[in-house]
């Protein structure tokens, strides 16, 4: 059976519930999933009891934004993490205030670009009628969307939520990592090519996270190309990194499928093993 080991519930910036989710993937007959939302782990008891129900192995997992040399939002995905720990749920928390914060000044900014335009602004109950734990962009793209203010996500995107953007609050990633080694998980570089898409500079900045503790990078997904998957996999082979794969699926991207990467390639249920045998 076929895996998913990258996706996003409506508890950060997902379209559907946990529950949807695994619905989805028994239909899609995937074996397992990971719910990896954006500093949140709020979805993942929801997830496993709706696997159990639905057949579809549940991996606890998170994906922290994180900042590394020059480079800011990096994801860094955790898996088979501890969810129940109370520190780090404080850690979430902290970071969970601050983008509360940030995605009220967001909202704040599009409305008065509305208000520019002649529109009436959208009110934070309309937003939040499509998050769970906490707005974020997406959400209001689908506000805006609601209201036919725009044509599709992609269009909200375009007009206003790139030019209302404000900065986000990062973990340094040698604290993340560490973070993520305590409460027993292995810490896996998600979608690397969008760091840069420089195999040499890339092989560098995987090396020297490798150093910091790094135990894997998602060689397949939905940003690679087929030179890129194929140099990630063999710097994986060769600096005996995790291989894993997943389509960073939220529900709201045109042309992108759960369980699926570019091009329709499928990850097969063998990624799990190596992170079983890391994390147990």
């Amino acid at each position: 059976m076929n895996v998913d080991l990258h996706i996003h519930s409506s508890f950060s910036d997902g379209a559907f519930t946990p529950t949807e989710l695994v619905v989805m993937a028994s239909q899609l007959n995937l074996g397992a999933i990971a719910i990896a939302d954006h500093d949140s782990v709020a979805g993942v008891s929801e997830g496993i009891a709706a696997g159990l129900l639905h057949y579809v192995r549940v991996i606890p997992a998170v994906e922290l934004s994180v900042q590394f040399e020059s480079w800011e939002d990096v994801h860094l995905l955790g898996y088979g993490i501890d969810y129940c720990d109370q520190v780090f749920l404080d850690r979430l928390n902290a970071f969970r205030e601050r983008r509360e914060k940030r995605n009220a000044e967001m909202l704040e900014l599009v409305n008065n670009l509305l208000l520019v335009e002649g529109r009436a602004a959208i009110g934070i109950d309309e937003v939040l009628t499509f998050a769970r734990d906490s707005i974020g962009r997406p959400h209001i793209a689908r506000a805006l969307l609601e209201r036919r203010y725009v044509e599709n996500v992609e269009d909200a995107f375009r007009r206003y939520l790139v030019a209302c953007n404000v900065p986000k609050s990062y973990w340094p990633i040698e604290d993340a990592i560490t973070e993520i080694h305590r409460i027993g998980g292995a810490a896996v570089l998600a979608h690397p090519t969008s760091i840069t898409r420089d195999h040499q500079e890339l092989g560098r900045i995987i090396a020297d996270l490798q150093s910091l503790g790094l135990d894997g990078i998602e060689v397949y997904n939905n940003l690679v190309y087929e030179d890129d998957r194929e140099f990630l996999r063999r710097l994986a082979v060769a600096a005996g990194l995790l291989v894993t794969g997943g389509s960073d699926f939220h529900g709201i991207e045109d042309g992108l499928e759960m369980g699926k990467g570019r091009g329709g390639l499928r990850f097969s249920e063998n990624l799990i093993t190596p992170l079983e045998l890391l994390t147990s």
